[in-house]
């Protein structure tokens, strides 16, 4: 007899986690492999956030917080968002989770009836259909290619609204393919959507700061959406602050009130301490974090001109974020070394196998003729796993 739920049953695995675990598993066999699969800087958390955490711990901040996080953090979020992206938003109107992740799926559950449709733009990332599925929705994809950068137009939002659309949820810059919607082409999504209050924006911008060409623009700076937004962001990427643990969302009161309503049965405050750290994170200037960001454009470039090199790879230039979208649908249909590429997955496969390179395959992302390496890896690592990458291939028979 089947125990679990359906709700249960219905869920994937993170693809990104099944391909990292399989390359710890190696690594553990003694197999030296390389290992881009994971959306996290390699870098250490700053000195002046880790004493603040340092100094919170001494001060005794150990016990429960309010559930939409200290009222410190919710104004140092509220004038982080008015610096940097000229919204106004008020503490109320912030709730702080346990990382981005959770701020989504708490936007997902005050919003989402069984059957409702969520439109996702193609590539996302691997959480938001199955984020979906646990609310009891239904996804409705998007299909963008290499061609178009990745990304949808106006008039293919509108085609696809509907009267179950509930909301439309997307990530930009954009994990996984690297890209951002500039502010011309969030404007005429923004008329587009301003044209049916029944849908919510539910932008994630958890890598707003990792931008190497421009200020990324939010989609709640078109006074048209504002009241249909939710904006998703958070600590884990810009500061290297992955395991901390702390996101947000900055919504309607309206949306606000309804996501700490759920956060208060689920979760409660996200972790004291770090939020303390956060404060101190976000009343930093920018520039002091970034070095980080220097350094990804380095790598990234590094990168880009390599896997140029590497037969059957169609490669665009990420504007941003940490990661590589190659669309590799020439292997798809081959067979490389006696293994069938039936898709982007089996090829990610391939690579682990007999390049000892982890990454992961684009079906997860709604993309299956594409896969997505993370350069949030040393330049040795990057030199050496297109090299591996390059010569697994010209080998392959």
């Amino acid at each position: 007899m089947n125990k679990l739920s359906d709700r249960v049953n219905r869920l994937g695995y993170s693809q990104t986690f099944v391909m990292s675990n399989k390359a710890r598993e190696m690594k553990a066999n003694g197999i030296d492999v390389i290992s881009l699969t994971l959306g996290e800087p390699d870098f250490d958390v700053p000195d002046n956030i880790k004493q603040a955490a340092f100094d919170a711990i001494n001060e005794n901040y150990s016990h429960y917080s309010p559930v939409p996080g200290f009222l410190e953090l919710r104004e140092a979020i509220s004038h982080k968002l008015k610096r940097d992206n000229n919204l106004e938003y008020k503490p109320s109107q912030i709730c702080v989770s346990n990382g981005a992740k959770q701020a989504i799926i708490n936007v997902l559950a005050a919003i989402i009836n069984d059957g409702d449709e969520v439109i996702l733009p193609n590539p996302y990332w691997v959480s938001y259909d199955e984020m979906v599925k646990m609310m009891g929705g239904n996804s409705v994809m998007l299909p963008t290619s290499y061609v178009t950068d990745f990304k949808i137009t106006a008039e293919q939002l509108e085609e696809a609204i509907t009267d179950k659309t509930k909301a439309v949820l997307f990530s930009s810059p954009c994990n996984p393919s690297g890209g951002y919607y500039t502010y011309d082409e969030l404007k005429s999504i923004a008329k587009v959507i301003a044209k049916y209050p029944h849908v919510t924006v539910i932008s994630d911008e958890i890598y707003e700061y990792i931008n190497y060409e421009t200020k990324t623009t939010s989609i709640a700076q078109f006074p048209e959406v504002y009241e249909q937004t939710a904006v998703i962001n958070g600590m884990s990427k810009a500061f290297a602050m992955t395991g901390w643990r702390i996101g947000y969302s900055a919504c309607p009161e309206w949306l606000a009130k309804a996501c700490e309503k759920v956060q208060g049965q689920m979760t409660s405050g996200a972790n004291t301490v770090a939020q303390r750290a956060s404060i101190t994170a976000l009343k930093a200037d920018p520039s002091e974090y970034k070095y980080m960001i220097d350094a990804f454009k380095v790598r990234r470039d590094l990168v880009y001109d390599l896997m140029k090199e590497i037969p059957g790879f169609k490669v665009l230039l990420p504007k941003a974020a940490f990661y590589f979208f190659p669309d590799i649908s020439y292997y798809i249909g081959k067979t490389l070394n006696g293994t069938e590429i039936k898709d982007s997955d089996d090829f990610a496969m391939f690579l682990l196998e007999n390049a000892h390179v982890g990454c992961v395959g684009g079906v997860s992302f709604g993309s299956p003729e594409c896969i997505r390496f993370s350069y949030a890896a040393s330049e040795e690592e990057l030199r050496e796993a297109m090299r591996r990458i390059k010569e697994a291939l010209e080998k392959a028979s």
